[in-house]
């Protein structure tokens, strides 16, 4: 089985990136459960230009599988995304300057696009993980949501339609703003389980 595992690197604001370290690791862990696994890893510029230009390879290699992870600097519990949003931010630029002109990804087209994971069974697969994990239906205006966007256009056309999943990951390190919070991932290992739960659940899932 054929799995593409990407993550971001740095942008304005967030001069280390997690996602990126994450998904290496992830890519090395070692276990019986990713035995017949193929792995590979990519590491987007955080740049619509990357995306544009990087996605399409990946997805010529025909995977089974693509597993995206990105960080959304405002969440303390990782993030389970079921949807890609037809919208795009004009007021934040990309980590090459660039701003997109309009509001939307694709002018006139739907307002979503939902994935086409088991997003019950993801959800089930990290209640056993030390990182609180939700469903969510709001991917932000950023690159994670463009990309998200983006992989699941491509995925639906055409006879091969490899599962896409985007996940968004907290900060490591940071602290909860009130004592109700969820506490957030103080290590990478601690995130390295519930990815690793989820690409297990991803796996099962494309099999069947």
């Amino acid at each position: 089985m054929r799995v593409v595992v990407t993550g971001f690197g740095p942008f304005p604001g967030a001069p280390f990136n997690p996602s990126a370290a994450l998904a290496t690791a992830l890519t090395r862990r070692r276990r019986p459960a990713f035995a017949d696994l193929d792995r590979a890893v990519h590491i987007f510029a955080t740049t619509y230009a990357s995306v544009d230009r990087d996605l399409p390879k990946l997805l010529a290699r025909k995977p089974d599988l693509v597993l995206m992870f990105g960080l959304a600097g405002r969440r303390r519990y990782v993030s389970i995304e079921t949807r890609a949003r037809n919208a795009a931010s004009v007021l934040f630029p990309d980590a090459g300057g660039h701003r997109p002109q309009h509001g939307v990804i694709a002018r006139g087209g739907a307002a979503a696009r939902r994935g086409n994971t088991p997003f019950a069974a993801l959800a089930g697969a990290t209640r056993s993980a030390k990182v609180p994990a939700r469903l969510s239906r709001d991917a932000g205006r950023y690159l994670c949501n463009y990309l998200y966007w983006r992989a699941l256009e491509r995925a639906g056309a055409g006879n091969a339609k490899p599962l896409v999943q985007f996940v968004h990951i907290p900060p490591i390190g940071s602290k909860p703003r009130r004592k109700s919070a969820a506490k957030p991932p103080r290590t990478l290992a601690q995130l390295l389980a519930t990815a690793e739960a989820l690409l297990i659940a991803l796996t099962a899932a494309s099999r069947h």
